[in-house]
């Protein structure tokens, strides 16, 4: 029988094909009373392990990370919740650090943030902007929500405070294969990101923003110091950067050429 605290918790994952995470996320974070699993329609044995894990799971096609973020915290149990991806576990320090807050008064403040670091080409990235990566996880859900974006979605919160421990990010399972694949799907929707906002293509922001992200994560927050993995890191960041205005670009001039 689980402990029982003062403050009960949910955690909620989003998940699609992620049997090899899935045990390790859940796993993770053993003080949770619930364990909410939404599926959007996995091929392989998610929800079969999620399940014998004790997580409620519940499958609806995918709509978007916001819609299906917000709505795996609506099928929480409790108000306070722990959000993790599939690919992300909390590290000992972070579940000792939860524990401890979930038998404290949390009236004071509506959200908690963890710093996140990621494992990648083997080893842990530590600078180029890679950590802390803080993120608001832990949070009373009718006082904290997602924000609508299509990309960078993230958790806001009046009054968040910071918790001790790292979440512990696996990103990229096949290496620099899933991280390319991220970087194209990640800036044609962030290329759609700067259309609704308005923005227009320039060729100097298409130069200087990319030749700018890789001085800013090499050089200015000490990419270098992580090594190899920390230059190619680098060099794929300014390739993402590149990639969004080079996309933005395509995007209004195949406009400008169907008038």
């Amino acid at each position: 029988m689980k402990q029982q605290f003062k403050n009960k918790l949910s955690l909620v994952i989003i998940t699609l094909n992620e049997e090899k995470n899935i045990e390790r996320c859940i796993r993770s974070a053993p003080m949770a009373l619930d364990i909410v699993v939404l599926d959007s329609g996995s091929r392989d044995r998610t929800r079969e392990i999620a399940q014998s894990l004790g997580a409620r799971v519940f499958n609806e096609p995918w709509p978007g990370f916001y819609k299906q973020k917000t709505r795996a915290v609506e099928l929480a149990e409790h108000n306070w919740v722990l959000s993790l991806d599939a690919d992300e576990a909390l590290s000992p320090a972070a579940q000792i650090a939860l524990t401890e807050l979930l038998d404290q008064d949390l009236e004071a403040c509506d959200g908690f943030e963890f710093s996140r670091m990621t494992y990648h080409l083997g080893r842990w990235l530590r600078h180029g902007g890679n950590y802390p990566d803080r993120q608001v996880r832990f949070f009373h859900r009718h006082r904290a929500h997602w924000l609508n974006t299509n990309v960078h979605e993230r958790i806001i919160a009046k009054n968040v405070k910071r918790i001790s421990g790292d979440i512990l990010h696996w990103p990229f399972a096949n290496g620099l294969f899933d991280q390319i694949a991220t970087v194209n799907k990640y800036s044609a929707l962030r290329a759609q990101d700067f259309a609704d906002k308005g923005k227009r293509f320039s060729s100097f922001k298409l130069v200087g923003k990319t030749l700018s992200k890789f001085i800013e994560t090499y050089f200015l927050k000490r990419g270098f110091l992580d090594g190899v993995p920390g230059l190619i890191s680098a060099l794929v960041s300014s390739f993402a950067t590149f990639l969004r205005w080079a996309k933005l670009y395509e995007q209004q001039n195949s406009k400008a050429d169907s008038k």
